[in-house]
């Protein structure tokens, strides 16, 4: 199936931006960071199954897989959590879902992720979508992601 573009339509690009995490989620993805390399697989799962719905969470845990089909499950949740969500603050697959709002970045984190996830098990027609989709979500994303984040 060919990759269909996210359509903008005319005028002004529409801006979503996804409601804030759990309280509490941010401080506990922090924590869970600062854990030794050993344990913090373990710590951000324990993340993930007390807030289940966190996008930041799914994404991180995902960053921290032990290996590219543990990360492609774990970027896919947040993927498809993030569609959800976006599609509950009014999102109709068209408009930015910009970085700079830090709402946004679990779920642009899970785009990426997946994508290079995709690519390490070979599957570049998912690579090439989700590529094509993070930059029509953020044009500035080579500018602008994760890794300008830190």
């Amino acid at each position: 199936m060919p990759a269909l573009p996210v359509s903008f339509g005319t005028g002004e690009h529409e801006e979503s931006v996804l409601d804030p995490e759990p309280p509490g989620v941010r401080e506990a993805i922090d924590a869970a960071l600062e854990s030794p390399a050993g344990g913090r697989r373990d710590a951000l799962a324990a993340v993930v199954a007390r807030w289940p719905a966190s996008l930041e969470a799914w994404a991180r845990l995902g960053d921290a897989a032990r290996d590219p089909v543990e990360a492609y499950a774990c970027y896919r949740v947040a993927y498809h959590r993030g569609l959800d969500r976006l599609r509950q603050v009014g999102w109709r697959g068209s408009g930015y879902v910009r970085w700079s709002h830090p709402e946004n970045r679990g779920f642009l984190r899970a785009v990426d992720g997946l994508g290079r996830a995709a690519a390490a098990l070979g599957e570049t027609d998912e690579v090439e979508r989700t590529g094509l989709f993070l930059r029509q979500l953020e044009p500035d994303w080579d500018r602008t992601g994760p890794e300008r984040d830190q």
